[in-house]
C-alpha cells in the first residue's frame, strides 16, 4: 500500500510553486498525494512568517495535524522554520524542521526518518542561505506558479524576508524557459511568474528581467503570463511597454506601495517616493487603460501620524487601484522597526485598516463594473460551486458561468452580463 503525504501551504505564491514541486518529488518516490483533510503518513507544512499571525497559524495547523494523524511524520519547512527552528521543533508532533536552504532535501529527510527514526533535523543559520530550489506548480490549479527568483537584497525596516530567504539569486533564463516548457507540456495555459523580489531577477547570472520576459513569451503552448508582484522602482518603461505590446502578458500588475507618505516610506527604507509610485501607475495606465492594479498597504507603522495616513488614503483615492491588500503593522523580531519610537496603538492601526478596506470595496466594485456589457476571454477553472464554474479575465475580473465541464482549463470568449454583490461577473459563453 502506498504511503500517503499531504501538503499544507501558507503564504506567498512562491510557497505554492515549491509545495507542488515537493509533491512531484514524493510521487516519484512512490507516495500518494492526499488532500489536506485526509489521513496521511507524512504531513508537510510549507510555512510563512511575514506576520505574527502567520506564525500562529502554522502552530495551530501543526497541532491540528498531530491530533488527526498522531503517528504521521510532520515536516515543517519555509520561512517560519528558517527563522525560528527551535521554536518549531519544540511543538509536539514535529519530526523534521528544514529551513529554506535545505528544501531540496525534504524527501531525503523523510525517508531517513522513516528508516531509522532519527532525531529532529534543524535548519541552517539564516546567513547560510545560498541554494536555489527550482520550483513550479502543476496539477493544483488552472495556472502554474513558476519560480524565477528567490531572496531579497532590500532590507525594508519591517521585513524579515532577507533573513528568511537570503540574498537575491536566480537560475539562468535558459533553465527557467525549460521549466516553462514542462508546464506547457502538462496542458496548462497560464503561468504566474513568481519570486521574492521578482523584478530583481538576474543578480546571479547577470541577465535582465526583461530578457526573461521576452524568452518566456516565445514558449509555445503558454497563452497567458502574469507577473505576481514587482517593486515600483524595478517596473521600468521597457517592461511596461513590452507587457502592453505582448498578447500573452496580461494587463495585471501587483505593485506594493506600503505608504503614501514620503516620511514613512523613508522610515520603512523603501526605494521610491509617493510621486515616483504615482508616475509608474500613470505610465502603466497610459498603455493599458483596462489594467488591474493590486496594491499592498501597511497601516500603523511606527511614527505614522494621522496626516501620514491621510496622505496614503488620498493617494490611493486619486490613483484608484483595483484592489488593496491591507496589513496592520506587525512587529517582527530583529527588524529595525521593532526599536522605532512612536508606536501606533493597535486600535488606531485597525481603524485605519478598516477605512482602507471600505475604500478597497468601492474601488474593486468600480473596476469590475466597468467590464459589464463587454466581451472578454476567460480561463475557467476546476472549482465548481452551485452548478457554476468560475475563472478570470486577462485583467483579473472574476467571472461565473453555468458549468460546462468541456470548458474547464480552457480559455473561451464570454459576454459579461451583470455584477453580483461579491463583484463577480455573471457571463454567457459565446460559441
Amino acid at each position: 500500500m502506498k504511503r500517503r503525504v499531504s501538503f499544507h501551504t501558507l503564504g506567498c505564491k512562491l510557497n505554492f510553486s515549491e509545495s507542488s514541486t515537493f509533491a512531484r518529488e514524493f510521487e516519484a518516490c512512490g507516495y500518494e498525494r492526499v488532500g489536506v483533510n485526509d489521513q496521511a503518513d507524512v504531513c508537510v507544512i510549507n510555512s510563512c512568517s511575514v506576520t505574527e499571525h502567520a506564525d500562529k497559524k502554522c502552530r495551530n495547523i501543526i497541532r491540528k495535524l498531530h491530533r488527526r494523524n498522531p503517528n504521521a511524520i510532520i515536516a515543517v519547512t519555509g520561512c517560519y522554520a528558517q527563522l525560528k527552528p527551535q521554536e518549531v521543533a519544540a511543538i509536539d508532533g514535529v519530526d523534521i524542521v528544514l529551513g529554506n536552504n535545505y528544501k531540496g532535501d525534504l524527501v531525503k529527510a523523510v525517508l531517513e526518518i522513516e528508516k531509522a527514526a532519527e532525531a529532529k533535523v534543524l535548519c541552517c543559520p539564516y546567513d547560510d542561505i545560498s541554494r536555489f530550489f527550482a520550483a513550479y506548480s502543476s496539477g493544483d490549479r488552472s495556472r502554474s506558479f513558476l519560480k524565477v527568483q528567490d531572496g531579497c537584497d532590500y532590507k525594508c525596516a519591517y521585513c524579515t524576508i532577507h533573513y528568511a530567504r537570503g540574498a537575491s539569486r536566480n537560475m539562468p533564463i535558459a533553465d527557467i524557459v525549460a521549466q516553462a516548457e514542462k508546464v506547457a507540456a502538462t496542458g496548462l495555459k497560464e503561468i504566474v511568474i513568481t519570486g521574492i523580489n521578482t523584478g530583481d531577477f538576474g543578480r546571479t547570472t547577470g541577465e535582465k528581467f526583461i530578457d526573461l520576459l521576452r524568452a518566456l513569451n516565445d514558449v509555445e503552448g503558454i497563452e497567458r503570463y502574469r507577473i505576481s508582484s514587482i517593486e515600483p522602482n524595478l517596473l521600468t518603461d521597457e517592461i511596461i511597454e513590452f507587457c502592453a505590446a505582448s498578447p500573452k502578458f496580461q494587463h495585471h500588475f501587483h505593485i506594493p506601495l506600503q505608504s503614501g507618505s514620503n516620511r514613512i516610506l523613508g522610515l520603512m527604507r523603501r526605494r521610491y517616493t509617493a510621486e515616483k509610485y504615482a508616475e509608474r501607475i500613470e505610465k502603466v495606465r497610459s498603455l493599458m487603460p483596462d489594467v488591474f492594479i493590486g496594491v499592498d498597504v501597511i497601516t500603523g507603522f511606527p511614527g505614522e501620524s494621522d496626516e501620514d495616513f491621510e496622505q496614503t488614503y488620498s493617494l490611493l483615492e486619486r490613483l484608484k487601484p483595483s484592489f488593496l491588500h491591507i496589513f496592520p503593522f506587525s512587529e517582527r523580531p530583529n527588524t529595525p522597526a521593532i526599536d522605532m519610537p512612536d508606536k501606533v496603538p493597535a486600535s488606531v492601526s485597525s481603524a485605519r485598516a478598516a477605512r482602507l478596506d471600505e475604500l478597497c470595496n468601492k474601488l474593486h466594485a468600480d473596476f469590475c463594473s466597468e467590464a459589464v456589457g463587454g466581451e472578454a476571454e476567460v480561463l475557467f477553472e476546476s472549482t465548481v460551486r452551485g452548478g457554476m464554474m468560475s475563472g478570470y479575465t486577462g485583467n483579473y475580473v472574476r467571472v461565473k458561468a453555468p458549468l460546462r465541464r468541456d470548458l474547464i482549463d480552457r480559455i473561451c470568449c464570454v459576454k459579461l452580463l451583470s455584477m453580483d454583490e461579491n463583484h463577480d461577473i455573471l457571463a454567457e459563453i459565446l460559441e
